[in-house]
């Protein structure tokens, strides 16, 4: 495989910042491999809280804010720091106002959790959920979406790159036609940020999460919110991100109207009672992924990517799900009639080589059976492909 000096670059040097990577780790897309430097922001802040307490040790996560609103092109200010991208999209949804009636636009390949979270809220409130038409690949039609928005819609929401498949939406596109239409538009970035490219898409919001593909650390998700509304808020008021109005004259009697209201900005999704550390970790991990540049990480992922489509397809029968040439390093194989999914990644883990297993909850309305799931992170070597292909053609 012939690379860019910039590419190879990226590979060399996030093997560099690993003195520690499990053998054959294929499976960036779920849990990621964090550097020594994240490893060591979260001991030491834990360190810290131990030695002067939990309250004084609180971390300044300015700059961290900062550097995660530059991947989309927002502000510091539009970042809330929550504890998945499940969280981050239970609050998000969980209090925006919609009324009874409003029309919640997604496709048929979107994450399970999000879609599970939708279907809720459309009974409870009710919401009317309206499919979006994807092509053969499980991509958004942009025609099909602005018919959508021509006949009424209230929201959008779409994940950028599916848990299930390495399809890349057209989020730009997507964006564009919902901001033109003066729909809100939710961008699931939890499989994006960090591996392909998200800024351009204007979305109203974004859900991330700290372990995938920007390699920080379990339990640190976010939300960024560039197109915050009036009826934009977290399902339940906090001390943490909200300030009371007049509580009248009783305390079972407040005044007319909420008893509290939100603070400027993101912060009113912000939980502040969490494990402080991961966040720590995560304000390290953004930081390294802008030192290696993102247009190079991102290059380099797809060629991965490429490479591994290219080695994997066919090999003992399994069969690539997305094109092959598709701009990312999420790469899914369809098993052949007598070789499941969990079988095929029990012989790769007797061969030291961590793959992902996707189960069809991850997408009902998308998958027919479950997928193995092949993600590797930078500086991944071609001889661990050519070793995951020996593994699905030898059983």
């Amino acid at each position: 495989m012939t690379v860019s000096p910039a590419i190879g670059r990226v590979g060399a040097a996030w093997r560099a910042a690993r003195s520690v990577t499990p053998a054959g780790h294929l499976d960036a897309a779920g849990c990621n491999v964090p550097s020594d430097r994240v490893l060591d922001a979260v001991t030491g802040q834990l360190r810290r809280e131990r030695e002067l307490g939990g309250y004084r040790a609180v971390p300044d996560l300015t700059g961290a804010r900062a550097s995660l609103a530059a991947l989309v092109d927002a502000e510091a200010g539009d970042v809330a720091f929550l504890e998945s991208g499940t969280e981050a999209m239970a609050a998000l949804l969980g209090g925006w106002r919609l009324g009874p009636g409003s029309r919640v636009g997604c496709t048929r390949a979107e994450y399970g959790s999000t879609f599970m979270l939708l279907r809720r809220l459309a009974a409870r409130r009710g919401w009317r959920l309206t499919e979006l038409p994807v092509d053969c690949d499980g991509r958004l039609d942009p025609h099909g979406l602005h018919a959508r928005l021509r006949s009424g819609l209230d929201l959008v929401v779409l994940s950028h790159v599916g848990s299930h498949h390495g399809v890349v939406q057209p989020a730009p596109e997507a964006g564009a036609l919902c901001r033109a239409a003066g729909v809100p538009f939710v961008l699931d970035v939890c499989q994006s940020l960090g591996h392909v490219e998200v800024r351009g898409t204007g979305a109203s919001a974004y859900v991330g999460t700290s372990r995938k593909w920007l390699a920080g650390p379990r339990g640190a998700g976010f939300l960024i919110v560039p197109g915050l509304t009036d009826a934009m808020d977290a399902p339940a008021p906090t001390l943490a991100g909200h300030v009371w109005n007049d509580l009248g004259e009783s305390w079972g009697e407040p005044a007319a109207g909420e008893a509290s209201r939100p603070v400027p900005g993101a912060a009113r999704y912000e939980t502040s009672e969490t494990a402080v550390a991961v966040r720590a970790g995560l304000r390290v991990a953004v930081r390294e992924h802008h030192e290696l540049g993102p247009p190079a990480v991102h290059a380099h992922l797809a060629e991965l990517g490429r490479t591994a489509r290219g080695l994997l397809d066919g090999a003992g029968g399994w069969r690539v799900a997305e094109p092959l040439d598709e701009p990312s390093a999420l790469v899914t194989l369809k098993p052949p009639p007598d070789d499941p999914a969990a079988r095929a990644a029990a012989r790769a883990a007797e061969a030291s080589l961590l793959v992902g297993v996707v189960p069809v909850a991850r997408a009902p309305l998308h998958l027919r059976e479950p997928v193995l799931r092949v993600s590797p992170p930078p500086g991944t070597p071609v001889e661990t492909f050519e070793a995951l292909a020996r593994v699905l053609t030898s059983r």
